[in-house]
């Protein structure tokens, strides 16, 4: 008892360490949502870089043989464009939402984006939910995509200079502006509009931006004849296009499934897994769709449509990946199959001349993915002044630089450079120089 008494404060001393090492413990910060979001943002970003590959693969499958190596270099060259004016206005113009209209604030056109500090520590970290390096990555991803989309409507007649000088102003201003009104928490989401990962704010928004070049630009020679006939332009490698479908579609995954925007607990996973599983579905049934509405109208399936179908549900299922059941999904992207099926044929009455149908995927099937939020969220007034208030702005302001450029230089290649292709007039190098120009 003497000993026991003795030793007793020695190792209540000895003891005192370890009893604050537990109360740091307890008093640390969880930093392990903070390491899954940002691993979130980090994964999802590179399969949506992916899909830049998806674009361009599937732009140069559905092109002529003789403009093949033009989308090409459109691709990177506009995907690298991309980077750099979101780094430099960009992310800072779309966030925070509408601050940047406040007069006397510079924060959004004058604050380049920085990153934290190398080595940030631990502790530090967890007081926010991700890096900004993982979530600027990420956001730039869709800035990029955007661009992506009007590559491939004005495909085989437009120069490279001016539409890499739209691509300035489209990712630099137009896409961050629009998307600050919903993303950044500005009025569009105040009113309670909802676009989870970017139908209208990234899909249709593109779509408009090509519309409008599109109509400005006009249509390839002899593609409507005088007799009211639209003239097939087969593409030059299907193949190409398949893969380039299948890249958008696995890097689509990342676009929504990114878009959760969290993946610190349970929870989050768990609605990660669901977003992928209805983005896959919804995929499927527009591949369906198309497949089976072209064989019953042309009486033979039409691979580009089924293609084209496939995105369709995809543009569809990404306002609101996460509330559908699968049957939902199903449904959402089934429609988008249908609504391309009906609207490519529809274009080319009008003769606006879509070269691999990104108005029909991307602008119609987007409309249609932002509507249907609806029927979860009851707000059809929110969802329909949303796609009013981007289409208006975006089709407005990118008829405006259309137009500008049009007036200083002209955007259009000559004839006889648009018959030899634009790959030997624009840039004087062919993508297959072995084998004849189709």
């Amino acid at each position: 008892m003497k000993l026991f008494k003795t030793l007793a404060p020695a190792v209540a001393l000895a003891a005192l360490p370890s009893l604050g090492l537990a109360q740091e413990a307890e008093a640390a910060p969880d930093i392990n949502p903070y390491i899954f979001t940002t691993l979130l943002f980090l994964i999802g970003g590179f399969l949506v870089f992916w899909m830049a590959a998806g674009f361009a693969m599937l732009e140069a499958g559905l092109v002529r043989s003789k403009n093949v190596t033009m989308q090409l270099t459109k691709n990177i060259a506009l995907f690298s464009i991309a980077a750099i004016m979101y780094w430099l206005v960009g992310f800072n113009l779309m966030y925070p939402g509408d601050g940047w209209i406040i007069p006397g604030y510079v924060g959004g056109f004058f604050n380049i984006t920085s990153l934290e500090p190398v080595g940030l520590d631990a502790a530090d970290a967890a007081l926010d939910y991700a890096s900004v390096g993982s979530d600027f990555f990420f956001q730039l991803m869709f800035c990029a995509t955007t661009a992506s989309i009007v590559s491939g409507t004005l495909a085989e007649r437009i120069k490279l200079w001016p539409f890499l000088i739209f691509v300035v102003v489209l990712t630099g201003f137009i896409y961050p502006i629009e998307a600050s009104w919903q993303w950044g928490g500005g009025w569009l989401s105040e009113a309670g509009f909802s676009d989870f990962a970017g139908s209208t704010l990234v899909h249709a928004a593109g779509g408009w931006a090509a519309l409008a070049g599109a109509l400005i630009l006009g249509p390839r020679l002899g593609k409507y004849s005088k007799d009211g006939r639209t003239v097939p332009m087969p593409g030059s490698n299907l193949a190409l296009a398949t893969l380039g479908t299948f890249i958008l579609w696995l890097g689509w995954f990342g676009f929504n499934g990114g878009s959760q925007l969290a993946m610190g607990t349970v929870g989050d996973v768990t609605d990660v897994s669901r977003i992928f599983a209805n983005t896959n579905m919804a995929a499927a049934s527009g591949a369906v769709a198309a497949l089976i509405l072209t064989q019953v109208m042309y009486k033979k399936p039409d691979l580009t449509m089924t293609l084209n179908g496939a995105l369709a549900g995809l543009v569809s299922i990404t306002a609101e990946p996460l509330a559908p059941s699968l049957f939902g999904a199903l449904l959402t992207g089934a429609v988008g199959g249908v609504i391309v099926v009906f609207t490519v044929p529809l274009l080319d009455k009008l003769k606006i001349d879509d070269v691999v149908g990104a108005i029909p995927v991307h602008l119609f099937a987007g409309i249609w993915g932002t509507l249907a939020v609806a029927f979860y969220t009851g707000n059809w007034g929110a969802q329909i002044m949303g796609i009013v208030s981007i289409g208006i702005f975006t089709f407005v302001v990118s008829a405006i630089v259309w137009f500008i450029l049009k007036a200083l230089g002209g955007i259009r290649v000559s004839e006889e450079a648009e018959i030899a292709g634009l790959d030997m007039s624009e840039l004087g190098m062919e993508a297959y120089p072995e084998f004849s120009k189709g």
